[in-house]
């Protein structure tokens, strides 16, 4: 045998799952370690949208939602994946960057044993804030803990174990979700394919490290992730996650408000909406949507607003913003975001520039088999877990 041989890079099918609250999707996607995922087959899904929102409710939903997926993914036959992925967003589950500080007077090592023990105090705090608000009082479970970033005596390190120090600051992103709801969703992936070891993630994270690494020259910047039910915002300060929150309204505020309002169907207030921001609409239509919608647009405004001053604790946050959100609904929300005047020049370095990470925008990064749908949350996803989690 030569001591010469060609690296080759071994395929692997995995399926991932991404957990929404409006829409579930699902993909197959062949990981490969030296070059970018090929999604095989991708299938959404809406979650059934109801006039008022319960969070069992809404659970129950979506596992009814997620097993049609499923279901579908199945049927075509594409062969059986080896590993298992969930990519979870708001309200599924909650995370926080989490702020470290140790200072003595005296120079310490900062060792591997003080670094856990830290990191695990910090953990626990979290939880304990976390079983205060959550809407499920069970039990809840650390899905990520990552270090973004660590000084010493105020400098950024890179290897930060062993050193001396007097002065220890870490970032730690942390991510948790109701025991109930991971459980559920195994239970689910087990019937169908007998397999119960799902690795969990946030979206936050792997929207966050995605974006980081496609625009590498900015290095502040914010997301935003509009769903159904939440709307999620992360700053991210010198390439690492810095503070996050969310607030509950999402588009589908906007439609049980046009519904309420005209005291028509969900799925009619849907169709209202589509006329409005497509310019579809007659002038009378028109004139009965505007001013509805607008109140409604301003009060989502009203939130991301404050959202963004708790985020920025009064300093000026960036002005970039990466934003995810189904592809139907990007300008009307972007409109929104850029054409708001009043407050965004007070705590912005400058007018908002928001990006929408696009099928078009993330074109290059994944790789599609001929006729399979484009999905921009996929995308994003499968990158992810080729690159991090393999």
């Amino acid at each position: 045998m030569g001591i010469f041989f060609e690296l080759k890079d071994k395929k692997e099918l995995a399926l991932v799952f991404d957990i929404g609250s409006s829409s579930i999707g699902g993909a197959l996607f062949e990981m490969q370690k030296l070059g970018t995922p090929k999604i095989i087959l991708s299938v959404r899904e809406s979650i059934e949208l109801k006039e008022k929102i319960d969070f069992d409710e809404l659970l129950s939903s979506t596992i009814k939602t997620l097993e049609i997926v499923i279901r579908k993914i199945s049927a075509k036959g594409l062969g059986a994946p080896t590993k298992f992925f969930c990519v979870l967003s708001s309200p599924w589950y909650s995370s926080q960057v989490r702020i470290i500080s140790l200072k003595k007077n005296i120079s310490f090592i900062f060792t591997s044993k003080l670094a856990n023990e830290l990191i695990q105090k910090e953990s626990f705090l979290f939880k304990e804030e976390y079983l205060k608000n959550s809407p499920s009082k069970n039990k809840v479970c650390l899905i990520e803990l990552k270090n973004m970033r660590t000084m010493l005596n105020g400098y950024i390190t890179n290897k930060p174990l062993n050193q001396k120090t007097r002065e220890v600051e870490m970032a730690i992103f942390i991510s948790m979700s109701p025991k109930e709801v991971l459980s559920r969703i195994e239970n689910v992936v087990d019937k169908h394919f007998h397999q119960k070891n799902v690795k969990f993630s946030s979206f936050a994270l792997a929207s966050f490290t995605v974006a980081r690494d496609m625009f590498i020259h900015q290095d502040n910047f914010a997301l935003i992730d509009i769903g159904g039910e939440i709307t999620e915002i992360s700053l991210v300060k010198k390439d690492a996650l810095s503070s996050s929150a969310s607030f509950p309204i999402g588009y589908n505020y906007i439609v049980r408000g046009l519904s309420s309002s005209l005291k028509c169907s969900l799925d009619e207030a849907k169709s209202y909406i589509s006329l409005y921001k497509d310019n579809h609409a007659s002038v009378a239509v028109e004139n009965k949507l505007k001013p509805i919608i607008e109140k409604l647009k301003s009060n989502w405004l009203d939130k991301f607003q404050e959202s963004f001053v708790f985020l920025s604790n009064n300093l000026f946050v960036p002005s970039t913003i990466f934003m995810t959100i189904d592809e139907e609904l990007a300008e009307f929300f972007s409109e929104t975001i850029v054409n708001e005047q009043f407050n965004q020049y007070a705590f912005s370095e400058s007018k908002f520039r928001v990006i929408y990470l696009s099928t078009q925008m993330l074109h290059g990064i994944a790789e599609y088999k001929k006729d399979v749908k484009h999905d921009s949350f996929i995308t994003i996803e499968s990158i992810f877990i080729n690159r991090f989690l393999v």
